[in-house]
């Protein structure tokens, strides 16, 4: 096994720098990178609240050039300035400089892949602060959604899908999948904005909060007061995401159950007089949990890093989701790529984490017979 673990930690690396090469070819062909967006801010044809966030910007690049065209510039945040013949060659490459886009693209990459190897991530363009911290910052509110979202799957589609599974055929079985694929065919944030209108809006209930993750006064509240707090603002986004979610998790419990019990170990336990209860815990359950059980570390990573954005704005929780949608908007390369690496070499490890489950869950599997 450690053989194999050496060899697929070896394989992260040239399949982690195939990520980074074509997203950051894909980066180079899309129009309209970070110097263009704080062009377009400054002129006028960005947004008033994206025209404050790279007012820094210009009044950097104004004080280096000590061109009146970056002094107009800045001044335009407040202004609404429209006059885009204010902007001389001269002041648009010091924000290339600024932003490292003056030098060639094969050497951006590889600076950049040697930042990341020792996990310096640089700062944000528009925000003035590390990738890491603002990663930190958002983490936990990812964190939470993820992985409530991925314990409270488990725990119900699992028991779920074993009863479906030893009642199959009956009307236990045939109502509980049309209510599984009623949930499934429904978009999670359109059961996100149903719940707020039912249980949080006050037109029919005023049951939970309608954003954040905390009360504004939690923190003066004693321990068992902010956990309680905190579960009451956390029910309805991850109500809204495990719907959705239902389906894949106890279809597939379900049907590894029914795979198993065909199977003639089971025929054999049965006729030694084993209980149908024995069979199932004793026997079933191990081999029928297998794929479920060993994709828990890959689930939870995909809960965490994918399809929360709608939630989080539904909600008003400030995550990652959130964030790396805005860093996509406004071209901010350290935390798109900052994010991409991390959370691709974290999914990779994750991979590595479900085979050492599987040996785990059944000692039979021996991966250093198999070629990576």
């Amino acid at each position: 096994m450690l053989a194999y673990i050496i060899r697929r930690l070896l394989l992260i690396i040239p399949t982690l720098f195939g990520i980074m090469v074509i997203n950051f070819a894909i980066i180079q062909v899309v129009p309209g990178g970070p110097v263009e967006q704080v062009i377009a801010n400054l002129t006028g044809q960005g947004g008033l609240e994206a025209t404050t966030r790279v007012s820094s910007q210009a009044g950097d690049v104004a004080g280096d050039t000590g061109d009146s065209a970056g002094v107009a510039g800045q001044t335009s945040v407040t202004s609404d300035y429209r006059g885009a013949q204010g902007l001389s060659p001269e002041f648009i490459a010091e924000l290339e400089r600024q932003f490292g886009l003056d030098k060639p693209a094969h050497e951006r990459f590889f600076l950049m892949m040697g930042n990341y190897l020792v996990f310096d991530f640089g700062e944000s363009f528009f925000r003035g602060r590390d990738v890491v911290d603002l990663v930190i910052e958002k983490m936990p509110v990812s964190i939470s959604l993820g992985l409530w979202t991925t314990l409270i799957g488990y725990l119900v589609c699992i028991p779920l899908g074993i009863a479906k599974a030893t009642r199959d055929g009956s009307r236990f079985d045939l109502w509980t999948s049309g209510v599984i694929i009623v949930g499934y065919a429904i978009p999670s944030f359109l059961f996100a904005v149903l719940l707020i209108i039912v249980f949080a809006s006050g037109t029919y209930l005023d049951w939970f909060p309608l954003r954040g993750l905390t009360s504004t006064d939690a923190a003066s509240l004693p321990w068992y007061g902010q956990v309680a707090d905190y579960f009451w603002h956390i029910t309805l986004p991850v109500l809204a995401m495990v719907v959705g979610g239902f389906a894949t998790l106890t279809m597939l419990t379900k049907n590894s159950f029914l795979d198993q019990v065909s199977q003639q170990y089971v025929i054999t336990a049965r006729s030694k007089g084993l209980s149908e209860r024995r069979v199932l815990y004793g026997h079933v359950f191990r081999n029928a949990m297998l794929i479920v059980i060993a994709g828990f570390p890959g689930a939870f990573v995909s809960i965490l890093f994918t399809g929360a954005l709608l939630i989080e704005v539904i909600f008003s929780l400030d995550g990652l989701g959130l964030l790396g949608f805005e860093a996509a908007l406004n071209r901010d390369y350290p935390v798109m790529f900052g994010t991409l690496y991390f959370f691709s070499l974290l999914g990779l490890l994750m991979n590595i984490v479900g085979d050492i489950m599987y040996t785990i869950i059944d000692p039979r599997i021996d991966f250093e017979t198999r070629e990576v």
